[in-house]
Order: C-alpha cells, then sequence, then structure tokens
C-alpha cells in the first residue's frame, strides 16, 4: 500500500527522535518516498546525515542552504506530501501548531500542507498530563489530525510513566492502515444532513435549536477523507466547509426535505445528523409581529418526518443512519426510532453527559443497530467520533 506514496516526516527536538531512523528504513523497505524535515532543536539528537543516507533525501531544516543559497520551498515540499507525520512532536511544537506560530521551516511547512497530518507527542510525564498539553491535543484533533497517542514507559528523565513516543515499528502500522482504509468509499455517494432548521414565525423571527453543525460537517469530512462524493445538506452555521464538499445551504424543514429527497435515490450512504424542527408555523406573518398583548399564540404544525421518508423508500444497497439526542430514557427512545424509521443503526447522544451535544467541541455516543447490539463510547472530539461511527459504517457487509 505504500509503494510510491509520499511520507514526509516532520522531527523535533526531542530524545525520541533517534527512534525516526527506524521509521525511515521501515517506510522506504515498504516502497515509500520519504523527505524529513527537522527543527534546529532536532539536529541536537539525531544528524541530518544519517537521516538523509537513509531516505535517499536532502534533509530539509532551513528556508535557504548557506553554502548554495538555495531556496528550500515549503510551500512545495507541503504539497508533495500524501501524508505528513511530525514526531516525536513536542509541547513547544503542539503549542505552535494550535496558534498558527511559524518560527522555523517545519511549522511554515505545517501550515502549508493539505495533507493529513499524524502527530506522535514525546514528553515527560508532567508535561504531558499538564491541561495546556491535553488542550492542544484536543484542539489538534478538531483540525482532522491523527494522534498517535504517547505510551508508558521509562522517560529519559528516569521517571516511569505516559509521555514516550509510539514505538517506530507501531507508528509504520497506523501509517500503513492510513493508506489500506484512506480511500474505502471510493466511488461511494454519501449524503449528510447537519445543523439546525430556523422556522419562521416572521420576518425576523424564527424558532429554532442550538445546534452548530459541527457534528455533521466532521462526518462529511470523514467522508471525503474515506473517498466519497459527499453532499451536505446544511442548515444554517457558520462553520466553513472543505471545498470538495457539495454543499447545500437550507433554512428550514422543508426545503431540508426537499434536498434530501433530491439526493436520496443516487446516494450509498445517508447520515441524517440534523436537528430538524419537529414543528413549524402554520401561518408566517408577512411583517414583524408587534408586541400588542401580555401572550402570543402560534398555532404549530408538524413539519415532515424527513427521517421516515427516506426510511420508507429506503433500497437493500443503501445505509440508513439516523440520530437521537435525548433527555429521556435514552436507548429506549432511541431503540423505537431505530425500528420505526428503518434504520441500519443509530447514534445516541444524551444532553445529561457533560461536553456533549449542541455547540461543544466533543460528543459522546452510544451505536445501537438493527441487531440490537450496542456499543458506548468514551467522550471524544467530534472528529473522531466521526471516523467511529464510519468504521461502524465500513463493517457492514453491503459496504
Amino acid at each position: 500500500m505504500l509503494t510510491g506514496k509520499n511520507i514526509l516526516l516532520g522531527i523535533t527536538g526531542g530524545i525520541a527522535a533517534y527512534k525516526i531512523a527506524l521509521l525511515v528504513r521501515l517506510l522506504k523497505k515498504a516502497g515509500a518516498n520519504v523527505k524529513v524535515v527537522m527543527t534546529p532543536a532536532a539536529k541536537e539528537f539525531i544528524t541530518p546525515l544519517t537521516l538523509s543516507v537513509l531516505s535517499e533525501n536532502p534533509v530539509y531544516s532551513k528556508f535557504s542552504e548557506n553554502q548554495t543559497g538555495k531556496w528550500n520551498n515549503h510551500v512545495e515540499l507541503g504539497m508533495w506530501a500524501d501524508l505528513f507525520v511530525i514526531a516525536p512532536a513536542t509541547a513547544n511544537t503542539l503549542a505552535k501548531m494550535v496558534n498558527g506560530i511559524c518560527d522555523n521551516f517545519l511549522l511554515a511547512t505545517y501550515l502549508s500542507s493539505k495533507c493529513p497530518v499524524f502527530i506522535a507527542p514525546a514528553m515527560d510525564l508532567d508535561m504531558y498530563k499538564h491541561p495546556s498539553t491535553k488542550k492542544n491535543l484536543d484542539t489538534l484533533q478538531t483540525f482532522g489530525h491523527t494522534i498517535i497517542d504517547a505510551q508508558e514507559g521509562e522517560l529519559a528523565s528516569g521517571l516511569f510513566g505516559k509521555g514516550r513516543m509510539e514505538e517506530s515499528e507501531l507508528i509504520f502500522e497506523k501509517i500503513n492502515d492510513h493508506f489500506q482504509t484512506s480511500k474505502r468509499l471510493s466511488g461511494k455517494k454519501v449524503l449528510i444532513t447537519a445543523g439546525p432548521t430556523y422556522e419562521q414565525i416572521d420576518p425576523v423571527r424564527f424558532i429554532g435549536n442550538h445546534s452548530s453543525g459541527k457534528m455533521g460537517i466532521a462526518l462529511a469530512e470523514q467522508a471525503l477523507k474515506l473517498g466519497a462524493d459527499v453532499t451536505l445538506v446544511l442548515g444554517p452555521s457558520d462553520i466553513e466547509v472543505n471545498d470538495s464538499i457539495n454543499v447545500i445551504n437550507i433554512l428550514s424543514a422543508q426545503e431540508m426535505y426537499e434536498a434530501v429527497h433530491k439526493y436520496v435515490a443516487e446516494s450509498n450512504i445517508i447520515i441524517m445528523a440534523a436537528a430538524v424542527a419537529d414543528y413549524t408555523p402554520k401561518e408566517v406573518s408577512q411583517s414583524k409581529i408587534k408586541k400588542k398583548t401580555d401572550s402570543l399564540e402560534i398555532e404549530l404544525v408538524p413539519t415532515k418526518d424527513i427521517l421516515k421518508s427516506v426510511g420508507a423508500i429506503k433500497k437493500d444497497h443503501q445505509i440508513l443512519v439516523g440520530f437521537a439526542l435525548e433527555t429521556d430514557d435514552e436507548q429506549a427512545n432511541a431503540k423505537k426510532k431505530l425500528e420505526s424509521k428503518n434504520l441500519d443503526f443509530i447514534v445516541l447522544n444524551s444532553l445529561k453527559d457533560e461536553k456533549a451535544g449542541f455547540g461543544f467541541e466533543t460528543n459522546k455516543i452510544s451505536i445501537i443497530d438493527k441487531n440490537n447490539n450496542i456499543k458506548d463510547y468514551e467522550l471524544k472530539t467530534k472528529t473522531k467520533v466521526a471516523q467511529d461511527i464510519f468504521d461502524k459504517i465500513i463493517s457492514l457487509s453491503n459496504i
């Protein structure tokens, strides 16, 4: 799977840098093209000459070479890579990546890269446990990057604990797995709904909810990484979406219904993650309603049940996934929805779970499939949750 793949390795200033020599060797043996970028501090732990010989390419650490005056093009290098692996990644480099600080060649290359990024942190245990490090790692996951978690073991300080960089052989396996699964949905069409709907009361007021669209957008981006042709029907949201995703912006539940049914027949996978209003005003005032009385009555009528309408026409080759955000009797309500709407599985999350649900960067879910198998997941970033959901989709026999 690695033959002809362009792997860019970024090495920062930690003692674990010495392990990267073996990683370079493994990648080359598997047929990959390897280039190495180092921070100035990294050269204190392993020499550029060693890495240049093993990679069969020059090693980059400066914007220009003193001897020749040749300019090293960080933009071109970032565009060259199919995968950028930063290992070891120190606490200092993690903080700079999060905040867009660009004070060396490696960081300039990182900010120019368009490919997936793997990050293997390494530092002493107290640094790894520090809230700022945890926050930075969580933030980098929201960027769509993959964190190769540090392991427990003996550290350079002589202490024993978590902070030891993952071994090169296992980093190599993760890289190989990435290219084996990265295009599993190539040729498939994925339809996703996300965000809230706004049901107009008058020209300035509406009935809505607190959905940000983050979960649905994370799902769309994961589907894109897996090689799918992605259509995202998106309610009001201020989150930027990858240009390669076909975004259909809608406002109301009726508009979402129409957009979904325009694309559903051609879709292989349909994921309904939007928070669709259950009711809409029967009549919409054409002018702003003035405050004239102590109370106001608005007659509401049900919106069309988009998920149920799709379940009713779903074909055998299609996979339909629904979401259930509950506050009471969570599993019972989710199972009822799973069955009544002809879903392959349902993603359940509860507003009772801290840092899960609307507006957060994280979510905590359970997946219940039509065979009544239930899997509970820990609190994760929505990017990681999206990966778990697509792992379940890919595991189904008809994909």
